[in-house]
This record gives structure tokens, C-alpha cells and sequence, in this order.
């Protein structure tokens, strides 16, 4: 049987193998996916990988058939680097310090940064922002909104005033949720961060 050539690449979550098996007909293709093994079939050709340096989802791993070479795509299922395809190396899935050292995306809660901020406010003098006391109907305008705004707006408020440096204000927790706000500073002007 002949041994085909391949490589692959990975991320925290999945490895991806590059089988060049060019103008494989995915009517013969077989791919059998195991905990620690991955078994490819084409005819006469066919790769063996085991063991797998970590353990897969065998469920959640997919395969797809191009016209130069065979992707296939390993589910870990524990996050984080092999650095290689094979090895005899501790089940990366019971070892708790793969767990442990998992980089995780902090997520902010911006409901609680809204009640902390609401729970904290005082009535703001005039010496303390300008805009209280004379034209203040901008100002009273957008706290009407905020105050009957619901859970939502709110956050979307919060977040896009926060993040945008108070230069974008939005409503829509939809659009807002999904990613950072930018800094849009007004035409002709300069985005500058001061120096903390």
C-alpha cells in the first residue's frame, strides 16, 4: 500500500491535515475517525495516524474532498496546542494542566457594569459638567432615552459609549454585541488615548 503525503496546521480548538491525494473520487474516499486515531482509504492509498497526540470528538471531526488534495478536520476535545499530529503523550484530555492553562477570552458582564453605574450615579452639578444647568436638553434628552430604555438598549448604550471613547452612542444591542465599538472622532479631528 502507498503512504500519501500530507501536513497540517492547528488551532487551539481543531487540526487540520492536508491529504494531496489529487483527483480522489469521494465515492472511494474513506476516513474512519477515532478517539486517538484517524484512518484514510482511497484505493490502494491510505495514511494511518496513531496515536494521535491528543484526543478528538470522532462526532464533531469532518472531512471534504477537493480536487488536488483531502482536508480533514480533527474536533479536540480539550483546547490547545499538540505541536504535532502523533504521539505518545498523556491524553491531553484528562490532563488537568491543559485545562488549567487555557487561555480564556474574557467576557464582559454589561449588565453589571450598568447597575454599577446606575447604583453609583449622584446628581451632577453644574461645576462638575457644563452642559447641567443652562442647555441641558441634549443631556435630558438621552437620560429620557436611557431611563425608558430597555435591558438592551441600555447595554448597548453603555457599551458603545464605553468602548468607542463616547464618540459613537447606539441602541442596538444586536449590532453592538457583536464586536468591539470603534473610535469615530468627529470630521477633521484626531483619535488621541491619553497617557494613563
Amino acid at each position: 500500500m502507498a503512504t500519501i503525503r500530507h501536513e497540517f496546521y492547528e488551532t487551539d480548538e481543531k487540526v487540520t491535515i492536508s491529504i494531496f491525494d489529487k483527483g480522489a473520487d469521494p465515492e472511494q474516499v474513506s476516513v474512519k475517525f477515532n478517539p486517538r486515531s484517524v484512518v484514510y482509504q482511497n484505493g490502494d492509498k491510505s495514511l494511518l495516524l496513531e496515536p494521535l497526540k491528543g484526543q478528538i470528538d470522532a462526532e464533531k471531526s469532518d472531512y471534504s474532498v477537493g480536487k488536488v488534495k483531502v482536508e480533514v478536520r480533527l474536533v479536540k476535545m480539550t483546547f490547545g496546542r499538540w505541536g504535532a499530529i502523533i504521539g505518545e503523550s498523556p491524553d491531553l484530555a484528562s490532563a488537568p494542566s491543559a485545562q488549567a492553562s487555557r487561555p480564556k477570552k474574557t467576557q464582559k458582564n454589561w449588565d453589571g457594569i450598568t447597575t454599577t453605574i446606575l447604583g453609583s450615579e449622584k446628581p451632577v452639578t453644574s461645576e462638575q459638567d457644563p452642559n447641567v444647568g443652562g442647555d441641558s436638553t441634549v443631556n435630558e434628552f438621552f437620560q429620557k432615552i436611557f431611563a425608558d430604555a430597555d435591558e438592551d438598549t441600555k447595554r448597548a448604550m453603555m457599551k458603545s459609549y464605553m468602548e468607542s471613547g463616547g464618540t459613537t452612542l447606539s441602541t442596538n444591542w444586536d449590532e453592538v454585541g457583536k464586536s468591539p465599538v470603534d473610535v469615530k472622532p468627529p470630521e477633521g479631528s484626531e483619535w488621541k488615548k491619553w497617557a494613563a
